[in-house]
């Protein structure tokens, strides 16, 4: 088509082949070609020159429509390909998708505002593999290791849960709680069969103490809440807590530490550009994180204040952003309808 259309906008083969900087010989093949597929002559021979048949004319405005197909559909992979439309699903532990998966997500639609993101949840690790295992999802977000025969698999974070208690009993314990101490406190826990609760459950009873179950919630939103409301303590992982503590509950560290290593996995093999920017981006706000934590532990704030003034700055910086440019940016009607 592209041969065609120059043949006519050029007058002729010779100009054509200079225009398109091909051999003469093989564009007058092409259009013969092109003709023997169509089974009509496009051109009138008269002389050394070309005129257009009436079949070449009918031609002429499909053929300039489908090079304009071509162009977008090829502008289209060429901006998935550079990070700027596309869509990644990913696979998470139920009780990761709030911490730390939450911020990554929303901090790269704030980057790349035209790429779409779906997280579908599983509450153990078998059920993240094998949503990506099947190729419903390309990522899984999970703790670590995980089986390498199948998958590949890249550390991101240490998640570190720390205790949170009701606002006003911070004399009750000391500020690092060993855990030993926790053995008859009340607490509030999200449901059973989860991998959260499994790990701190485990980690209660590796140092003896058998959990006191006050409040059990299907809804992992409802401990926070209960939480600052007198309900009881909790165990939740530090950018969690920091919200209540926001909203004046008492956070501490607990020993030993509460750590587990969070990573990303994907099946063997190359992943999606998009796929890829996402996971280095989001090392690259964990980085950020921990300097950030760092030079003000440096200052001689403690680990947990020191943990909250990131925040309070990190969500000053978001909010003069979003004054800048507001993430709420409307998509284009085809963005907005994917399926119509």
């Amino acid at each position: 088509m592209e041969y065609f259309l120059a043949v006519v906008d050029n007058g002729g083969i010779n100009r054509a082949a200079v225009a398109l900087h091909v051999a003469q010989p093989s564009l007058s093949q092409s259009i013969r070609k092109l003709e023997s597929e169509l089974k009509t002559e496009l051109f009138h021979r008269v002389g050394r020159g070309l005129v257009l048949a009436p079949a070449g004319e009918a031609l002429v405005g499909p053929a300039r429509q489908v090079l304009r197909d071509m162009e977008a559909a090829q502008a289209a992979v060429r901006e998935v390909r550079e990070v700027k439309r596309g869509r990644i699903d990913i696979a998470a532990l139920s009780d990761m998708s709030t911490d730390p998966l939450s911020v990554w997500v929303a901090r790269f639609r704030v980057r790349y505002p035209d790429m779409r993101l779906r997280v579908e949840e599983r509450d153990d690790v078998a059920g993240v593999l094998e949503l990506v295992h099947s190729g419903a999802c390309e990522l899984g977000v999970t703790t670590l290791p995980q089986p390498q025969h199948e998958f590949s698999g890249k550390y991101l974070v240490t998640q570190t849960f720390v205790l949170v208690l009701p606002p006003g009993t911070e004399s009750d314990l000391p500020d690092t709680v060993p855990l030993e101490m926790l053995e008859g406190i009340p607490l509030v826990m999200g449901e059973r069969r989860t991998a959260s609760r499994d790990y701190i459950e485990r980690m209660l009873r590796n140092s003896g103490i058998e959990p006191y179950v006050a409040v059990e919630v299907p809804q992992r939103g409802a401990v926070l809440p209960m939480v600052v409301s007198g309900a009881g303590a909790a165990i939740l992982p530090l950018r969690v807590a920091l919200e209540a503590h926001q909203r004046g509950a008492v956070v501490k560290e607990v020993a030993p530490a509460l750590d587990r290593e969070i990573g990303a996995v994907h099946r063997m093999g190359r992943i999606s550009e998009a796929a890829a920017e996402f996971l280095a981006y989001s090392e690259e706000l964990v980085q950020q994180w921990e300097r950030a934590v760092g030079r003000r532990r440096a200052g001689g704030h403690p680990w947990i204040e020191a943990a909250a003034l990131t925040v309070a700055a990190m969500e000053r910086r978001n909010l003069e952003g979003f004054h800048g440019q507001s993430p709420l940016r409307r998509a284009p009607l085809a963005q907005e309808r994917p399926d119509r």
